[in-house]
């Protein structure tokens, strides 16, 4: 009897395992795509997150200034070099040795004092020969006024024809000419005997000395140096490269002072002299001198200097670093950002350039953040972050 019972429930039980196993098919079928779901959602988030970092890092950063109305006046401060009011390189007249020299660098010298002696023996023998045949054609010059004057006497007798008599006028013409020419020679090589003694053309210092005792010097200077350089540095001459666009605020009679690294925290007074009144075309410069006293030997020649020209105030302007302008082929202009970090080109109009700032007339307010050091590749409507608050230019 049991056994007919377990032959009826047997199709039963099949059915419901692979039920069963169907719905553990299907969890796993599930699991497995959410977990693939998951994943790709994960990756695209991911994505998402790196684009978007790499977005915000190709945001260029920069910093920013806001103009400043220049209401008053600036000083105008430029690079100097200083040279002194006089300065000569003195080179050899004449070939000969050093026999010895008599100041060195440092040294202050009077106008005319010796600097040094050269010994030119060929220039002494020349010189005698010369003065030999000065006086063998100042010789022959007077026998041939003698005998010019005896003809002449004797024309007066009729014992000598005319002919005879200009004859001997013409060798007397000619033996004075000879002596005037042996005369100059001597003169000459005098000239030269005197420049084995070197002197000091005006009071000043002596710079530089190449002089050395036994050393042979060649006459000229076109390949030999210089035995000394003297300096007159009672006054110092400086020269100063004034911008195009703030050369007329500096005229002849302009006062500056000036400041020297080698003397900190003092400055020396000095004044416009000359302008060059043209426009170098390599620097867009142009060259003024001043004048500077110096009574305590404190500036030297070849010194680097600050010069600081006091100048007026534009109304109406505004002041910027000049590293904020952008040289574009319309001309000078800026670049604004606004609050989204969007940039603008504006075109300004410089009125003065005072180095290190600039003054600008139109195409700027007090509210524009203007950027500083802006990189050559920006253009109109660029995304930037502003990396700082806006500073106060100048």
């Amino acid at each position: 009897m049991s056994e007919p019972d377990d032959h009826l429930h047997t199709p039963s039980i099949d059915k419901e395992g692979r039920r069963r196993l169907k719905r553990i098919g299907l969890l796993l079928l599930g699991g497995a795509l959410a977990i693939a779901v998951i994943g790709v959602v994960l990756r695209a988030s991911h994505g998402s997150e790196l684009q978007a970092r790499a977005a915000e890092a190709s945001i260029p950063t920069v910093s920013t200034v806001s103009p400043q109305a220049a209401d008053k006046g600036n000083a105008l401060v430029l690079p100097g070099s200083l040279e002194a009011y006089n300065s000569a390189a003195i080179y050899a007249r004449t070939n000969g040795y050093v026999r010895n020299w008599q100041a060195d660098i440092g040294d202050h010298v009077r106008s005319g004092q010796l600097l040094a002696t050269l010994d030119a023996p060929e220039v002494l023998q020349q010189l005698a020969q010369a003065r030999a045949d000065y006086r063998t054609a100042l010789a022959n010059k007077q026998l041939a006024q003698t005998s010019a004057q005896r003809w002449q006497a004797m024309l007066a007798r009729d014992a000598v024809s005319r002919q005879e008599v200009d004859e001997r006028n013409g060798d007397f013409a000619a033996r004075s000419a000879v002596a005037d020419a042996a005369l100059a020679n001597v003169r000459r090589l005098e000239a030269l005997a005197a420049f084995t003694h070197i002197t000091a053309p005006f009071s000043g210092i002596v710079t530089s000395r190449s002089a050395q005792l036994g050393a042979l010097v060649v006459a000229g200077n076109a390949a030999a140096q210089p035995l000394f350089t003297v300096s007159d540095t009672h006054r110092m001459r400086i020269y100063v490269r004034v911008p195009q666009a703030s050369a007329m605020l500096v005229q002849p009679g302009t006062s500056a002072t000036m400041t020297l690294p080698e003397h900190p925290g003092r400055s020396f007074p000095a004044t416009v002299t000359r302008s060059a009144r043209a426009v170098d075309s390599r620097s867009g410069a142009v060259l003024v001198q001043l004048e500077a006293p110096n009574p305590e030997g404190l500036l030297m020649p070849g010194s680097y200097a600050q010069v600081s020209f006091e100048t007026e105030a534009v109304p109406g302007s505004y002041r910027l670093p000049g590293s904020a302008v952008l040289i574009t082929d319309d001309g000078p202009a800026v670049a604004i950002v606004d609050q989204r970090g969007i940039v603008a080109i504006k075109p300004i109009a410089i009125v003065r350039d005072e180095g290190r700032e600039v003054l600008v007339s139109t195409g700027l307010s007090p509210a524009d953040r203007v950027i500083d050091s802006p990189p050559d590749s920006i253009q109109a409507k660029d995304h930037v972050r502003v990396l700082a608050p806006t500073a106060k230019a100048g």
